[in-house]
């Protein structure tokens, strides 16, 4: 039921944009081009006269443009609601808020489920290699065509928050700040073979057909579920799941055997099941591997752009989180001071893993919320840079 609190935003809507066309293709870091590019977003606020108080969301792995308040009949609000409303830490009294889903996605925007214009079937894995890159092109063109020129700041977590970093490097003027949370600049051996395994999951699933389920009626439901399950793990902590689990059963009374025994077993098996009503296989594989790839560092040129153009950044990381550990933060602030940039980072108690960065942690979302109104004058305007 939606809340009726004065912190919601109550009811919102899923716009769609086509942003590339054939008279104007996307040009990927791959080579290739698209000739249709749609991307859904939603909006949030108010964008003030002068344009100047816009804050883009860029979303993890399996989120979506939906990141807060209500669609008509749903059980609950958008996945980052917790973050995004009246008075909330990305206040929506204050701040217009643009938050689309990527390239890539499965959720409105162009992705290799969508149908290719030249064939007239379902793109598959035909669907060009992308790059964190590439989301960041798109980005841009979104808020050009909303009439926004500079961003008070770029904000993501996990995913979202290596896009925050990518537009950071790569196009330093669009933005003042960058608030980059449990993310990673450089994905561990360990990281990259989490992914692996949930791939070939889905790859080698009977149903896969080569990537072109879609048009034969099938879909890899086995192996999406496994990898959303296998990855589950890895979002939350040994601490996580011990307070919320431990070792009870999953019912009062049964046998030993091989299946659904324990608590811990019956929730990762939802999270599969439920996973297969709203994600695409074809999205986890091409949305993983760009995280692989994932190394704006890598080039000793990397941040000769902000250094010129500086932006404020703030990086945060959680005590317990092990996919992308705070080394994982530590490691972008040091790139950044090394650069002489102006970051603050802060590391936040939570015993939830990887996923409290969609949780309500009070001192977490005081720090954003401190962060982002430190540069603002009395009116809610944000400085612009001279």
């Amino acid at each position: 039921m939606m809340p009726t609190s004065n912190d919601s935003l109550g009811i919102v809507e899923t716009k769609q944009v086509t942003l590339f066309d054939a008279g104007n293709p996307l040009t990927l870091v791959c080579g290739d081009q698209l000739n249709e590019v749609v991307i859904a977003y939603e909006t949030y606020g108010t964008l003030n006269a002068d344009a100047s108080n816009a804050i883009y969301i860029c979303h993890a792995l399996t989120g979506d443009a939906h990141a807060a308040g209500w669609h008509e009949g749903d059980k609950h609000p958008g996945w980052w609601d917790t973050m995004i409303g009246p008075g909330k830490a990305i206040d929506t009294n204050r701040w217009f808020v643009i938050s689309s889903n990527l390239l890539g996605g499965c959720q409105g925007s162009t992705g290799p489920g969508s149908i290719n214009p030249a064939t007239g079937k379902p793109w598959g894995l035909d669907f060009p290699l992308l790059d964190m890159s590439d989301f960041v092109t798109v980005h841009r063109a979104l808020i050009a065509r909303l009439g926004v020129r500079r961003l008070h700041a770029v904000v993501g977590g996990s995913m979202g928050g290596m896009q925050a970093l990518q537009w950071s490097l790569s196009y330093p003027g669009d933005l003042d700040n960058s608030v980059i949370i449990a993310a990673s600049s450089r994905l561990t051996a360990q990281n990259i073979a989490f992914s692996a395994v949930g791939r070939e999951a889905i790859i080698r699933d009977e149903n896969f057909q080569g990537g072109r389920f879609a048009e034969n009626g099938a879909n890899p439901d086995v192996g999406l579920s496994i990898a959303r399950m296998m990855a589950h793990i890895t979002y939350t902590s040994e601490e996580g799941f011990q307070s919320k689990f431990g070792r009870k059963p999953q019912f009062d009374e049964s046998e030993p055997g091989f299946g659904v025994d324990f608590a811990v077993e019956g929730y990762l098996e939802h999270q599969g099941e439920t996973f297969l009503t709203r994600f695409d296989a074809l999205s986890y594989l091409y949305l993983t591997r760009v995280m692989d790839y994932f190394d704006p560092f890598a080039a000793r040129s990397a941040l000769d752009a902000v250094r010129a153009d500086p932006v404020r950044y703030l990086v945060m990381s959680f005590d317990t989180d092990w996919r992308f550990s705070t080394a994982h933060s530590q490691q972008i602030v040091r790139q950044l001071a090394a650069a002489e940039l102006p970051v603050t980072f802060r590391d936040i108690r939570s015993p939830w893993g990887h996923d409290s960065f969609l949780l309500k942690i009070d001192p977490y979302l005081a720090t954003v919320k401190a962060f982002l109104e430190a540069h603002t004058d009395y009116e809610g305007t944000a400085w612009g840079r001279a």
